[in-house]
């Protein structure tokens, strides 16, 4: 799937305007990350890209999706001691992970936007925000399971 070009250059106005320079990896990584469904980790971005930028380090990924979060470009999605999983797409939305091979896929509900007000509302907290995850078994991981 092709970069939507208005969404690269939006991301890299956004950059500019925080005052961060535009390297190639990092024109590479945020190209990478707008490309990718699969909520990529920094060690999967870094196998991705290595071949075209031979002296980028893992460090180098690992600094430039930090750039990219702190800018509000990307959420970093954490399960407990596995690695961060970096999400370009910073709208509300909810994860289905798969148990046994850890897909990740977005969907929206948004009658759940509901939540931080209730919640708000029960226990006098002011909430900024809320996130929500469904675990299971990928149509692709319970066919294989059918199989055999």
């Amino acid at each position: 799937m092709a970069v939507s070009n208005a969404t690269l250059k939006e991301a890299v106005d956004v950059l500019k305007k925080t005052g961060v320079r535009i390297t190639p990896q990092r024109h590479a990584i945020l190209e990478f990350l707008i490309n990718s469904h699969t909520h990529p980790t920094a060690d999967d971005i870094y196998r991705s890209l290595e071949g075209n930028f031979p002296n980028m380090s893992v460090a180098t990924v690992y600094n430039n999706l930090r750039v990219f979060r702190d800018a509000g470009l990307i959420k970093e999605l954490s399960y407990g001691d596995a690695s961060s999983r970096f999400d370009f797409s910073t709208s509300n939305h909810y994860h289905a992970i798969c148990n046994v091979c850890g897909k990740i896929v977005d969907f929206h509900y948004p009658g759940l936007d509901e939540v931080e007000h209730f919640a708000a509302h029960v226990t006098g907290y002011e909430i900024d925000n809320h996130r929500l995850e469904v675990y299971g078994t990928c149509p692709e991981c319970k066919e294989k399971q059918s199989n055999n």
